[in-house]
Order: structure tokens, then sequence, then C-alpha cells
């Protein structure tokens, strides 16, 4: 009692009114606490009195006062800070060894909420008294599912700032995937078990600790290849999501952020992976047998076996079935897995069967990443996607109300079209899908889509004329022209003019299709660039298409808050922020994203 300021009294008073708020169903039954209340001398503990009965010999003072701490912690920023002034974040932690599993279930409820915010100083608390190392142990020796929900939740808050990513990698990567990751997927890491492969389990510990790693592996190259070689999380990771398509569960959040790890693990696959300078492409941006001209009579149509309305024939994928793949002598694991060519398909079956507009973005961007690169593995997947009819797929997402979606889409497409042949298709078929999301000067179309969306549509437009007279002529004949000059004179973004300036001055070098362009009322005057010229080729030799410029990170970071269930029992969750892709002046090469 020594260690309770004030009145012993009013500590006793103190804990029935906690442990009322901990069971409130069991009000009813304290009429005696009712009566306490009339007493003048009742009074709430002060917050220097609740952190004082962290350190109580009893265990149950311990419990009921993180349990107190973790509402008044709920929503009120205020609150975690004088909690964090006062000393009370490292009594919170050394509770998470503690043996009674009420006193660390409490302390790790209490840190879950205070680690939730944009306030990073909670976060850097928990940090500096080895808060992290805490929770990778307490997830290891607890198997309650209440704890491992409130540690991985913790985790993910954590997460959220710059400076801990790394430190939850080397401390909780390998235990996260061990103990979660690997077990709720259903994969198995020996194939030679008796038990076969189960169905993904979508538990609030799988979606916080996906929640956790979608943030770690935004962190730079480092991170990335940490997880790429993380044993078994890949190849967990790919499972579960193989498992929701057979399911039709690809809606929630689990699968969204399984979709984005593998989207950031994507991110220059063809520059970080060990090896990958064997698979470099020397000069040509093809692999032998991939790409070159071809006459569209002589070929069938690769979208699909009946052709939509209006849509003509295009070169087909004629010589894919001998397409010379490396040769396996094993089956392939781990990190080989992201840019293997059976990798196209799920991301294809995701963009065919989800309504969630940011697994729809992952899954974009997972191929537009993938299909970046000057390495036979990227030419491989440009050719994997027209084999298995994904460009219709992409094309009919250039048709979504969501900015990001077309956004990821729209450079997947220009990725893809480095393939000569998908150059062809996508030119004959999302032309006028890509004309329609332009706005016509400083008037925006319908959907309203963000400035760097604009770009990124006038970048594929640019690519996919580009070397194409007849790719030009059907964007022409598509009524861009008055929208491009519109953009080009009177838009307010520069990027936008010169993106915009970029493809006129690339219709206008056709010399074959000016009789088409005088006869639509155009002249030199309206190709006439408002920048500084025609984008330059590069001197280094190579194809001019790889990836430069990273990503920039948003501000909002995913990570959600919940309060004890005896005091509330809704919970938060706000998206994990993603990075935006960041574009280049002039000729701007294919990109990768991450996010």
């Amino acid at each position: 009692m020594s260690q309770v300021d004030g009145d012993p009294t009013s500590f006793f008073q103190a804990m029935s009114r906690a442990q009322m708020l901990q069971f409130p169903h069991k009000r009813c039954s304290m009429v005696s606490l009712d009566s306490i209340r009339k007493d003048p001398r009742w009074r709430d503990p002060n917050l220097r009195e609740v952190i004082t009965m962290l350190s109580h010999p009893m265990d149950p003072v311990k419990s009921n006062a993180a349990a107190y701490l973790q509402h008044l912690c709920y929503e009120n920023d205020h609150m975690k800070q004088d909690v964090r002034q006062l000393k009370g974040v490292p009594v919170l932690v050394g509770l998470l060894d503690h043996p009674k599993a009420e006193v660390h279930r409490k302390a790790c409820g209490a840190l879950r909420n205070i680690s939730y915010g944009k306030d990073h100083h909670n976060k850097v608390a928990i940090k500096n008294c080895d808060g992290i190392p805490a929770l990778v142990r307490l997830l290891r020796k607890s198997s309650n599912m209440e704890v491992r929900e409130l540690v991985t939740g913790t985790l993910w808050n954590l997460s959220s700032h710059e400076p801990l990513k790394m430190m939850i990698i080397n401390h909780g990567l390998q235990t996260l995937t061990d103990e979660v990751i690997i077990p709720n997927s259903g994969w198995r890491r020996d194939p030679t078990e008796h038990s076969r492969p189960q169905e993904t389990e979508w538990t609030t510990v799988f979606k916080n600790t996906s929640g956790c790693l979608r943030n770690v592996s935004s962190d730079g190259a480092e991170a990335r290849q940490r997880l790429r070689e993380c044993e078994g999380l890949v190849d967990a990771l790919l499972h579960a999501l193989q498992s929701a398509v057979a399911h039709k569960e690809t809606d929630n959040k689990s699968v969204e952020n399984c979709v984005c790890i593998l989207r950031n693990l994507s991110y220059h696959v063809h520059k970080e992976v060990p090896g990958a300078e064997r698979f470099q492409e020397p000069v040509a941006n093809q692999v032998p047998g991939l790409g070159g001209n071809q006459k569209k009579k002589k070929e069938a149509d690769c979208f699909g076996g009946k052709k939509p309305k209006g849509w003509r024939n295009g070169p087909s994928d004629k010589k894919y079935g001998t397409l010379d793949l490396p040769k396996r002598t094993e089956p392939m694991k781990g990190l080989e897995l992201l840019y293997q060519p059976e990798v196209v398909r799920l991301y294809l079956s995701l963009l065919t069967c989800s309504q969630n507009h940011n697994t729809l973005e992952a899954a974009a961007g997972a191929l537009q990443n993938l299909a970046a690169g000057h390495w036979a593995w990227s030419s491989y997947i440009r050719a994997t996607v027209r084999k298995e009819k994904g460009l219709p797929v992409l094309v009919e997402l250039l048709r979504s109300d969501g900015d990001k979606v077309v956004r990821a889409v729209a450079i997947a497409l220009r990725n893809l079209a480095i393939d000569r042949r998908n150059k062809d298709l996508i030119g004959s078929y999302a032309m006028r899908d890509l004309v329609s999301n332009l706005p016509c000067g400083q008037q925006r179309p319908a959907k309203n889509l963000e400035g760097d969306t604009v770009v990124a549509i006038l970048n594929t437009i640019h690519e996919i004329i580009s070397d194409s007279p007849e790719n030009a002529r059907g964007l022409i004949q598509g009524h861009a022209i008055q929208k491009l000059v519109a953009i080009n004179k009177t838009s307010q973004s520069g990027r936008e003019t010169k993106a915009a300036s970029h493809v006129l001055q690339t219709v206008w070098a056709y010399k074959d299709l000016r009789n088409s362009l005088y006869k639509g009322g155009w002249n030199k005057s309206h190709f006439k660039s408002t920048t500084s010229g025609m984008p330059k080729k590069p001197k280094s030799g190579k194809s001019g298409y790889d990836d430069i410029t990273l990503p920039l990170m948003e501000k909002n970071q995913g990570h959600h808050e919940t309060v004890a269930s005896s005091i509330l029992e809704r919970k938060h969750f706000i998206r994990a922020g993603r990075p935006a892709v960041g574009l280049v002046e002039r000729k701007p090469p294919p990109l990768d994203s991450w996010v």
C-alpha cells in the first residue's frame, strides 16, 4: 500500500471501478459500487497512480491497472503522451515477460493502443525499452489466440514507422513467418509429408502479421532481400493466394496484404536477386523467338477463342510453345517463385476475381514490376501474359473507377508493350480505353483521374505508338489528337503537358500520316512542342526501358487500434499507405512500383 499515493481506500475503489469497466455485464450485481460513487471521497485514480499500480506485488492489481491504461489510451493521443512521459511504457514492456497470462495479455493490449496513431514518439519509446524483442518472445511462447492477436497487432502498428522496420525484420521476420504465416497459409515445407497442403485460415493473427510484413517490405533493397530470402515466406504467401482464388475469397484484407507483399518483393527483382546477371539481355529487348515484326495477316488473335465485337485480328504467340525456358533440375522454391512465368496466372486470376481496388492495384503492379527490366525472365513474363490471355483482362481494368487501379494497369501495359507482339495487340485493342481516360485540357473526364495517372496513360500511349505507324494511325482514328492538343496547350500540369507533347511529336514524325492530320484540320503548329523537345535516346546503347526512379512514400500508414473487449468492442483499421510511382520526364522508362 505504500506504493499508492493517498488514501488506500481510493485504491480499492479504483480497482473496483476498473473491474466494473472490464466486466460491464456484472454491473447489475455491483450495487455497493453505485453507492460508493455517491461518497464524496470517491475519485478516479490519476494516471501516475495507475502507472504505479503496474509495479504492485499483487498480479490482479497489475492486470487491472494495465487494462485501465488500455481503456484510457483508446483514441486519446494526449493520454498516450502522458503515459510515455510518466515512464509507463517500460513498465508495460516489462510485463510482457510476466508468467501470468492475464498480466502479459493486458499489458500487450495497453501497448497496442499506445502504439497506434501518428505520434511516432510512442512507437520509438516501445522500441527504446526493447519492446520489439519482448513482443516476439511473447508470440513464440503463447498459444492464446487473443494474446497472439494483440502481439501481432502491436507489431503492425510499430511497422508503420520507417526507422523501426529493419528492427522488426531483424528480430521478428523468421518468427512471424514460422509462427503465423506458414501455419495459417496451409503450405507445408516438406512435400513428402503424409498431410496434404491445407486450406488457408484467414485469422486476425494472419491479417495482422501480413499487414506488418506488408509495411516492412517497403523499407528498401535490404528489407526486400531479407524477406525474399526468408525460408518459406514466398512459398506460403503464394499458396495462400492460390487458396483464396480457388475458394473465391479474394476480397479480404489478408489477401490484399499478401499481394502487396509480393508486389513489393517483385520490385527491382531483375537487379537484386542473386545471379540476376546471368539472365541479363545484352542489347535487344527480346529473347530470341519472342519479338520481331510479325505480319498480322498470317497469325490468329491471341486474346481468346471468341474475339470481342469490333476487335481485329492481331499477332499471336504461335511460337510460344517452342519457347526455350531455362531447364529446371528441381522444383522452384523461395524467391525464385517470384518471377516464374507460372505466377502470371495467379495474378491474372486475382485481377479477374477480386473487387478490392487495393488488391487489383497490387496485382497489376506485380505484373508491372515483373515485366520491367533487361533480363530474360521479363521477356518470359511478357510472353506469358499474352499466352494466358491476360491482355484483355488488363484492358478491361482501364475502365475501372479506381484511379490507382487504372494507373497501375496503364504502366503494366506500357512495360508489356516492350514485346513487339504485345505492342501490336495493345495498340489495336487498348487505345480507345486509354484515350477515353484522358482529360480534354482543363476539363477532366468523369473519373477525375489524378495527374500521375494521366501522365502514366500518356506515357503508355507514347510507348505504343513508338516505332509503330499503324498504332499511331489508330490513335488518330480514335479522335485523340483533340485531347492531346488541349492538354498540350491548356493543362496546368507541366508533367501532363510534357507527356502530351512527346506523343504529339511522335505522331507528327510519321510523314505518311500527315495527310490524315491535315484532313482533320490539324497543322504543324498544333504539334509544336511546348517543352524542351523530343526525348533523347539513351547513349548507353540500352533500350531505354529500365526503371530508374524510386517510389515516394505517402504519409498515411497502416496500423490499427483496439480497446479492451470489456470497454469497447469496435476496432479501427486504416489501409496501409502505398508509395506512389515516381515518373521521369523525357521518355519515361518502364517503372516498377511497390506498395
